[in-house]
């Protein structure tokens, strides 16, 4: 049996980091990052940008650590290992291959895995997730040959993976449950705007759809609507949201909800046991709340502060966590909380009308999110806001006037 001072679940970038910051502080310790992938850190960003699927830049440039730097750092990366056991009792981990390893202080950085689509057929081949590297490898692949693409689900990764097919020349269905994107997240104006830059850049939307099965032989070659209609596919994308199997993690005592349960330390209720990243449910310091999120900058900064506190620097997380894209000649960002409820006020920010759109969202007085499209030079203002936790009471009027300055409330 091995044993090693630091034992990170997760070789992603809230592992990797969480590593890095441990070694900065920690000379002497062992590291160990256990990975369900073959490969080193890699920029999972890069995997759904147009210029990587279609081979525009060198695949090399999506490596973030060369090979070396886990000796250098005298990390032991135990790749294509998935932990399966914890006990943490004995502060013991087993491995999918029987091994076991007894760890001083644990990490779980496990990271999101994208939702299985359960329709009749949809184990075919032909049928793409876009979560790994390996994922992303068989995509480029199969886009070569393709000519009808259909893509499952709205979100980030099917507007963007709608782009990158559009720009391959192949012939793309988006197929929505919900009565207009990202329903109900979005309003109706915002979805609207993203749908019609989609459907200008030639992709066809069918919504409120429900596909009964994947059609084919070996391999998928049309999807049967509920309606009995038949949509030509030689490829699916699905991106219906990400779900981790947290059984054996919950079954060591360590509380889950959707994610790995923490506080505003990245602590589980379980000693020595922290968690980072898309998995870690925790509690947000800045919105007062607790929340999930699933986006690089977030694991990051996540497993940099993990591993700050694993080795005894201990401090609250912070961030306001925001993601953006762009497409179709368009350009969105989600800043903070998005999630509707009755809790919560939202106020719209410009015309839909006009393309230019934003929606602020306020509790108890305060800016906790905001839902941005082509205003995504508000987004520092309103990180600021945020974070800066700056009162809005009586001030509806100012956040929905777009000729107002955001700035002028964290300068007032």
């Amino acid at each position: 049996m091995r044993e090693f001072a630091y034992l990170i679940v997760g070789g992603g970038i809230a592992g990797t980091t969480a590593a890095e910051v441990i070694r900065q502080n920690d000379t002497d310790s062992t590291i160990v990052i256990v990975s369900d992938e073959p490969h080193r850190l890699y920029s999972r960003i890069m995997l759904s940008k147009p210029n990587f699927f279609l081979e525009q830049i060198p695949f090399d440039r999506v490596w973030l650590k060369p090979d070396s730097w886990y000796g250098d750092n005298r990390i032991t990366l135990l790749a294509k290992k998935k932990a399966v056991l914890l006990d943490a009792e004995k502060k013991e981990i087993k491995l999918d291959d029987g091994e076991v390893i007894r760890y001083g202080k644990l990490l779980l950085a496990l990271g999101g895995c994208a939702r299985r689509w359960d329709v009749p057929g949809g184990d075919k081949k032909g049928i793409f997730y876009l979560r790994t590297l390996d994922d992303a490898r068989a995509i480029i692949a199969a886009v070569k040959s393709a000519k009808h693409a259909v893509c499952v689900g709205g979100g980030f990764v099917s507007f963007e993976m709608c782009e990158m097919l559009r720009l391959a020349g192949v012939e793309v269905t988006l197929a929505l449950r919900d009565s207009y994107y990202w329903e109900p997240i979005l309003d109706q104006p915002s979805g609207a705007i993203i749908e019609t830059a989609l459907e200008k850049g030639g992709v066809k939307i069918l919504r409120k759809t429900e596909v009964k099965e994947a059609m084919g032989g070996e391999g998928v070659e049309s999807i049967l609507l509920s309606s009995g209609e038949r949509i030509p596919a030689d490829m699916i994308i699905v991106g219906i949201g990400v779900a981790c199997p947290l059984e054996w993690v919950q079954m060591a005592g360590i509380a889950v909800n959707r994610g790995i349960l923490a506080n505003e330390y990245l602590e589980t209720n379980l000693a020595d046991v922290w968690t980072a990243g898309d998995a870690a449910e925790f509690q947000d310091v800045i919105l007062a709340e607790r929340i999930q999120l699933g986006n690089w900058v977030n694991a990051q900064m996540q497993g940099r502060r993990a591993g700050f506190n694993m080795v005894g620097k201990k401090e609250p997380f912070r961030l306001v966590s925001f993601y953006t894209t762009q497409g179709f000649g368009i350009t969105i960002a989600f800043v903070g909380d998005v999630r509707p409820g009755a809790d919560r006020t939202v106020i719209p920010r410009g015309r839909a009308e006009s393309g230019s759109y934003g929606r602020i969202i306020v509790k108890d007085g305060e800016v906790i999110g905001a839902t941005l499209i082509n205003r995504t030079q508000e987004l520092a203002a309103i990180s600021k806001i945020i974070e800066k936790d700056i009162s809005v009471a009586d001030r509806e009027g100012d956040l929905g006037n777009s000729a107002f300055n955001l700035g002028d409330l964290i300068h007032g």
